[in-house]
């Protein structure tokens, strides 16, 4: 009897203890944290001494200006983190790995062309919500450094995770550096307003 319950014992554990999850790799870290900040400090260098009038500037009514343009970041920022920690919440879904519809070195480009010009849903549409832009843009680089720590801190497997966007479905790295590519598409919106003719001198 005894010799058939040690075997049945071994079956029992082995069948309810899962492998332990695969830690993310300090390569996608790199990767990741590369575009978070390079996306970051541009976006501060365009900022860097605009006067009220030069961040109110639009080139034409159609346009946003350079302060709309850090509103609109701020609201979907905030949303697409959000959508991470959901994905990350919802575990891992291997089965979706053969659904991903870009490979890594095509996101960030991808996102950033200014070529294809995209208008974005009412709930993100600019409306002076934050306040005046400095506190508009403090609400934006505490969501931004709220999502770098957390790079830098997690041992998530993001490559087995996944969110659906409009464009296809992406794994949680890739989804990260398209919110770094995003925020670079609006930086050189920004500074397509600075080229404008018009655009107010210091």
């Amino acid at each position: 009897m005894k010799k058939l319950l040690f075997p049945l014992a071994i079956v029992l554990f082995f069948g309810f203890t899962k492998d332990p999850e695969i830690q993310i790799d300090s390569k996608d870290k790199e990767w990741i944290m590369k575009h978070l900040t390079e996306s970051r400090e541009h976006m501060k260098q365009v900022l860097d001494g605009l006067s009220d009038e030069q961040l109110d500037y639009k080139p034409d009514p159609t346009s946003w200006s350079i302060a709309e343009n850090v509103e609109h970041l701020a609201l979907t920022e905030k949303m697409f983190v959000e959508m991470l920690h959901k994905s990350i919440a919802d575990g891992p879904k291997p089965e979706l790995k053969d659904s991903l519809v870009f490979k890594d070195d095509q996101i960030m480009p991808m996102i950033a062309d200014r070529s294809q010009k995209v208008k974005t849903a009412e709930p993100f549409e600019p409306s002076g919500q934050f306040g005046s832009t400095e506190e508009t843009l403090g609400a934006l680089l505490a969501i931004r450094q709220e999502l770098m720590e957390y790079i830098e801190t997690t041992e998530d497997d993001l490559r087995n995770r996944y969110a659906k966007l409009p464009f296809g479905t992406v794994d949680a790295a890739q989804f990260i550096v398209f919110i770094a590519g995003h925020m670079e598409r609006h930086v050189l919106q920004m500074e397509e307003v600075m080229e404008d003719e018009d655009f107010p001198q210091m």
